[in-house]
């Protein structure tokens, strides 16, 4: 996952024709999330952005939090590239060893992959010549493919041969990014 990651970033900022900003999350990552991307200009009105969302957290009070998420998006910019209202299509992928907010009482979490696509809204605005904030949220369809577990057996408790599925819209995109613009 990590060779995907670093040839997706390399591909993005070989292939940048005008501006390009790097980015951070600032709202998940005073949770502990951090969530990191990179946009860059494919047209008179058009981004590209690709980011990656990982919680690191191997265990929260015993219990499984870990997971990432790939993320490449369209944006259509109403205004202006880097100025104002926008609007975003995207599909991606979800890795995860996870404890559900359904099982918070329970020994049960479940280890797997996904994949999404969905929407995002948001409103970006320059600070100055290097700095932007960009303001979104969005949401969609998460598709999980993925294996339960008791975590004090470790034995599957999902009955499933091969992989449980599970399916929800969700919404799992937002925050301020502070952006900084590369060239």
């Amino acid at each position: 996952m990590k060779k995907f990651f670093i040839t997706s970033f390399l591909l993005f900022s070989v292939l940048s024709i005008g501006q390009t900003y790097i980015k951070a999350n600032a709202l998940t990552t005073l949770l502990t999330v951090p969530n990191v991307g990179i946009e860059t200009s494919i047209g008179e009105k058009s981004t590209l952005q690709f980011d990656v969302l990982a919680s690191l957290w191997k265990s929260v009070n015993g219990k499984p939090r870990e997971f990432y998420t790939f993320t490449p998006e369209y944006r259509f910019h109403f205004k202006e590239k880097y100025n104002g209202f926008y609007a975003g299509a995207h599909i991606g992928m979800s890795i995860f060893n996870f404890q559900k907010w359904n099982y918070l009482n329970t020994p049960y979490y479940e280890k797997g992959f996904g994949y999404f696509i969905g929407a995002t809204v948001g409103y970006q605005v320059k600070i100055n010549e290097k700095f932007m904030l960009d303001c979104f949220l969005g949401g969609g369809s998460h598709q999980g493919f993925y294996k339960a577990y008791d975590f004090n057996t470790e034995i599957r408790y999902d009955g499933a041969k091969k992989y449980n599925k599970s399916g929800e819209w969700l919404p799992y995109r937002g925050g301020v990014m502070v952006s900084y613009k590369l060239n």
